[in-house]
């Protein structure tokens, strides 16, 4: 009896995993949808002395979750999780069914795991339990919210022994008059002084330079805190781990003033090009000292966090005082070339430190500081993997979240300097988005780009030899590719989408501007209808594999309804004033190539014939022969376009595997129009949309600087895919 209670009480990993891409998908906030339960909101009638019930909480759920079809199975075990809380919380026996459950402790629990300020979240679960506004919480009110935490602790993967003895020292502490109650001024205070509440809380902003960023980290091998010097125990996850530093302390030892973080500024001018050493302590490993040369035991050395050397700590101050920054060098932003200014130098306000300081950049001789954009949002969590991966091999202040802010700050930030690089970590959209940055920004010299792919597709990153998808490799490897790479000029062009009715309805163009390739028809409607299932449930798509099924799937039911059936009767080309005949030909799709890779992977233009004999093929802008486009091949740098026919999906995966060379080549050209008589789908670099009848010009914007890898051995048709 007592195990099969247990079991309706307790959520499996299963739910927990579910539970986590439901809300990582969502944009609701706990302290909004609450509001919906109280009285005069939507859902009132749901709430009954601040409980809801069965039907309250499903309804609660699909609108913090934004999922109208949330499986009921999981509403349900939900619903008995959160009455068993308050089971264990009482010591009594559970409410009868249907006595619903605390929306206190629901809300508590959810507002823990969401993203979101410490601050706020401190005050939020603080006012959930003050019932009477007095500011004012009994130790009996605390406790409970402290058990919330903890469930979401215990959620998270934390080793909750650990955490559960922390908090209750921080309860000890605020509540300096033992009187049994807290204010609100007490719990923040409190809890903005408790390291791992912080962590638990999702503190990712430093308040000042020198302060670490932790996180809780599960440890495989034998790892002792840098504080207390013994081993980390425990399962899940035992300690907190500095994403900048790496330095590593017990839950408990984070609030006993550990060392500081390195430094990423220097504060005065004097500072400036003084390359000296940061100094961490670090499990060294056995690792021999570069100054004497012998092992060093555990926890007896430290590490430089620039060049990665490693001495003993009484050989620190014997060796070289100058740091060279390592292996790294030439993608290391350091410290002393970063540096604080007055306001009056700075009017922007884009590169502030939480503490006030207004940095910027000095140039480097010989180096070639690297600026990296991670869209955390591709590729699943590995953005955000990459995010931190990188905030510790190089300085945290060359590493940029997109998600918070954009490409602007970093973009200003470098603005001064002439001789850096970017790395673009994301899909295409990303590198197009950051392209886009660049043409607004009034840089000094355009900047080489190179991409780390993350997610599916990454047509751009193929075709310069970056690969469909990271592959979790050692950055570092990465870092030595972008040191050896070669830049290429890449043609970018401007799409004009013209409506014969400007007020008839349609989606709106996503972009003005084409860098991968631009496509109407066949192709555009499997993409346009993963895109509208996507949206509408975008827990469906949170892994690679699930993308591709589904995306089969809708390429299925394409093939049977041939929906761009006949597309020759729907549309016109024009290449230069020069109209393409397609009466001859049954297509379903025309795509308009800047680069040899779409669809993740297919050259639709295929290999290029040797011109036979004879002098070579004299240039033009625009070439529509049949037999001379055998031999034009594909070069994103010479301003030309090309043109190809689809007949249709069946085509489409023949090419895709090989099967089939290419698609029908219908004309190379420097300027094109297409007009429309009916609806048809389109798309812009993977980004699909539904045009009413229209005039479209296309024409040459810019050129882009990219950085194509070196070439690598290929292993065969699955490497290349």
């Amino acid at each position: 009896m007592d195990s099969s209670e247990d079991a309706e009480g307790s959520l499996t990993a299963v739910d927990f995993i579910q539970l986590q891409h439901y809300m990582e998908y969502s944009s609701q906030r706990v302290k909004d949808v609450i509001k919906e339960f109280q009285p005069g909101g939507r859902l009132a009638q749901h709430s009954f002395r601040e409980r809801v019930d069965a039907v309250g909480f499903c309804l609660f759920l699909k609108t913090y979750l934004e999922v109208d079809d949330l499986p009921a199975d999981f509403c349900q075990r939900l619903f008995h999780y959160f009455q068993h809380v308050e089971r264990d919380h009482s010591g009594k026996s559970p409410p009868p069914e249907g006595g619903g459950v605390f929306l206190h402790d629901v809300s508590c629990y959810f507002s823990v795991l969401e993203e979101g300020q410490p601050r706020e979240k401190l005050e939020f679960t603080f006012k959930l339990y003050d019932k009477d506004c007095n500011q004012l919480l009994d130790s009996s009110e605390v406790d409970r919210i402290i058990t919330q935490m903890m469930r979401a602790a215990d959620y998270l993967g934390w080793d909750v022994t650990e955490l559960r003895p922390v908090l209750k020292d921080m309860m000890t502490a605020i509540d300096v008059d033992g009187s049994g109650t807290v204010t609100l001024d007490e719990w923040v205070k409190g809890g903005m002084n408790n390291v791992p509440l912080l962590v638990l809380l999702g503190l990712k902003m430093t308040e000042r330079d020198g302060q670490h960023v932790w996180r809780m980290k599960h440890f495989n091998k034998p790892t002792y805190c840098s504080v207390c010097h013994s081993m980390l125990l425990g399962v899940g996850k035992q300690g907190l781990c500095c994403t900048f530093c790496k330095y590593t302390v017990h839950s408990r030892c984070a609030n006993k003033n550990p060392e500081p973080c390195a430094r990423t500024f220097v504060r005065s001018k004097k500072e400036i090009g003084v390359a000296a050493h940061d100094w961490i302590k670090a499990d060294c490993k056995s690792t021999r000292c570069q100054v004497c040369h012998k092992k060093i035991k555990t926890l007896a050395g430290r590490r430089c966090v620039w060049c990665q050397e490693m001495r003993h700590d009484e050989c620190i101050f014997l060796g070289f005082s100058s740091c060279d920054c390592g292996p790294l060098r030439d993608h290391i932003l350091p410290p002393w070339a970063i540096h604080a200014v007055p306001k009056e130098e700075d009017t922007s306000l884009l590169n502030v430190t939480p503490d006030g300081h207004i940095l910027q950049i000095v140039s480097i001789p010989n180096i070639h500081p690297l600026l990296v954009f991670v869209n955390p949002k591709s590729g699943g969590k590995q953005g955000f993997r990459v995010l931190r991966k990188f905030q510790y091999l190089l300085n945290p202040r060359q590493v940029y979240n997109l998600s918070t802010g954009g490409p602007s700050p970093g973009l200003h930030f470098f603005r001064n300097l002439r001789e850096f690089r970017i790395l673009v970590c994301g899909g295409d959209g990303t590198v197009g988005w950051l392209l886009d940055a660049i043409d607004k920004e009034n840089l000094q010299a355009r900047p080489p780009i190179a991409v780390l792919p993350l997610g599916t597709g990454n047509d751009l990153a193929r075709c310069l030899r970056w690969g469909g998808g990271y592959d979790g490799s050692d950055l570092r490897e990465i870092l030595k590719e972008i040191e050896a790479s070669e830049l290429v000029p890449m043609d970018r062009w401007s799409i004009q989408v013209i409506p014969d009715d400007p007020l008839e309805a349609g989606d709106s163009v996503p972009y003005e501007i084409i860098n991968n390739y631009f496509s109407v028809g066949v192709d555009a409607s499997i993409a346009h209808r993963f895109h509208s299932m996507r949206e509408k449930h975008p827990q469906r798509f949170n892994s690679r594999r699930k993308n591709k099924l589904m995306y089969l799937e809708f390429a299925t039911s394409e093939t049977i309804s041939a929906s761009c059936k006949k597309l020759k009767e729907c549309l016109t080309i024009e290449c230069g004033g020069k109209s393409v005949d397609l009466s001859s030909m049954s297509l379903e799709g025309i795509a308009v190539l800047n680069i040899p890779s779409m669809h993740g992977g297919s050259n639709l233009w295929g290999e290029s014939k040797k011109p036979n004999g004879g002098p070579g093929v004299e240039h033009s802008d625009i070439i529509t022969d049949p037999e001379l486009l055998k031999t034009i091949s594909q070069d994103i740098s010479d301003k030309l376009l090309e043109v190809v026919g689809l007949e249709g999906v069946i085509e489409m995966g023949q090419i895709y595997t090989g099967l089939k060379s290419a698609g029908r080549r219908l004309a190379q050209t420097s300027q094109i129009t297409i007009r429309t008589i009916k609806a048809l789908p389109m798309q812009i670099d993977g980004e699909p949309w539904m045009q009413p009848p229209c005039t479209i010009h296309i024409s040459h914007k810019n050129q882009a600087n990219m950085l194509m890898a070196a070439p690598t051995k290929s292993t065969g048709f699955f490497h290349h895919k």
